[in-house]
């Protein structure tokens, strides 16, 4: 008799461990049903709102407009458009002095060769104010991004008038963007279309007859 109730009493006990087992293994599922949901959630967010309409407008080459009132004589910003850097160089009286001097260093002075920039910008400046140059900074040879060496000589020795040097294989270029000679880049740098909005206001994409 005693046989039979201990049979009886570890049935039961394997009953409770199996309920047990049971009731751990769907608290389990449902809290890692639970992290999943939260993990998708998390990459649906940033998804989402790379998709917003700004974002889809700006890889598509929607205008930038940049205050470039802050821009101290002889430095430069970086802006961006259609995921490239363009520099806006505020440039010295001097800076603008210079480059009608040094035509003999350039591979295009005067931009003949090939066009780089909109009809308004062909000139020495390469820009609508003397003072101000708007320039894609990715290098014509192999898409580098160049480095500034603003300053006449300098750390780039004598000779030097002021401009960018590409790192990646040379390549160096004035203040207004045109290519020195002996640089393995064929052509001057890219003036993209722009205008003015206000004397400090510059619309970066769309140039002063409004076509992008």
């Amino acid at each position: 008799m005693s046989d039979n109730r201990n049979d009886k009493h570890q049935n039961v006990s394997q009953v409770d461990q199996g309920s047990q087992v049971d009731l751990e293994k769907r608290n389990f599922l449902i809290a890692t049903s639970a992290v999943g949901v939260l993990g998708c959630a998390a990459v649906a967010v940033p998804f989402v709102k790379s998709m917003t309409p700004s974002e889809r407008a700006k890889a598509a080459g929607a205008p930038v407009e940049v205050d470039v009132s802050k821009i101290a004589p002889g430095t430069m910003m970086i802006a961006e458009w259609r995921g490239k850097p363009v520099w806006i160089i505020n440039r010295t009286s001097e800076m603008v002095a210079e480059l009608s001097k040094h035509d003999d260093l350039l591979s295009d002075p005067n931009s003949d060769v090939v066009s780089q920039q909109p009809e308004y910008c062909k000139n020495a400046d390469r820009s609508i104010k003397p003072n101000l140059a708007v320039i894609v900074g990715i290098c014509t040879h192999l898409g580098c991004s160049p480095s500034p060496k603003l300053q006449a000589h300098g750390d780039m020795g004598e000779g030097w008038p002021g401009g960018f040097f590409c790192p990646c294989h040379g390549s160096k270029f004035d203040l207004a963007g045109r290519v020195l000679k002996g640089s393995p880049a064929p052509i001057n740098l890219v003036v993209p279309p722009y205008k003015y909005l206000t004397d400090n206001t510059l619309l970066i994409g769309v140039d002063t007859e409004g076509k992008a």
